[in-house]
């Protein structure tokens, strides 16, 4: 069987710029036209991310197993243990779901096609260091006349709402 090729497509920002809120929103819009929707985090504040402790899982994790999986009622949780996983290989692991989108929160260096969130004039410095920005979505009326010189990206109000339908529809067709 053919695996489907998704949209990959990263939601890039500083902290606290709405990245999280943004994927919400945007996996609800795909889900509503029947895109099934796959999402990777990076998680860059530090240290590990929160898992369940005292679960059989952690259990086997904690007895030295590399990974473990917990699968139940169509609900599957992987956990690895101890090995880095570049985000290629995170990626390879979640085309075997054969997604329609793959949306990435984060990893604002990697080279897939993004949408970065800017809250204020200190996150435009965003659009000299970060790479393959198609869409903006920015918090402050004040950028716009900048954003709007930047022939190549599509820049969308926060306030506007319409704005996350129109992300949507712009992924579906691929239009960048």
């Amino acid at each position: 069987m053919a695996l489907v090729t998704p949209v990959i497509f990263q939601i890039v920002g500083f902290q606290n710029s709405g990245k999280t809120t943004l994927i919400l929103q945007l996996i609800e819009a795909l889900t509503l036209r029947n895109r099934k929707t796959v999402t990777i985090k990076h998680h860059g504040h530090g240290g590990k991310p929160t898992v369940l402790s005292g679960k059989d899982s952690s259990r086997h994790i904690d007895a030295g197993a590399a990974a473990s999986i917990v699968e139940g009622e169509g609900r599957l949780l992987l956990h690895v243990e101890n090995i880095v996983t570049p985000l290629e290989k995170q990626i390879e692991l979640l085309r075997n779901l054969q997604p329609d989108v793959i949306l990435i929160e984060g990893h604002k260096y990697q080279h897939y096609p993004k949408l970065l969130i800017i809250r204020d004039k200190a996150g435009l410095s965003l659009l000299e260091i970060v790479q393959n920005v198609k869409m903006v979505l920015y918090w402050d009326e004040a950028i716009k006349p900048i954003l709007d010189q930047q022939n190549d990206i599509i820049s969308f109000s926060i306030h506007d709402k319409t704005s996350v339908s129109k992300i949507a529809e712009i992924l579906i067709k691929k239009l960048w």
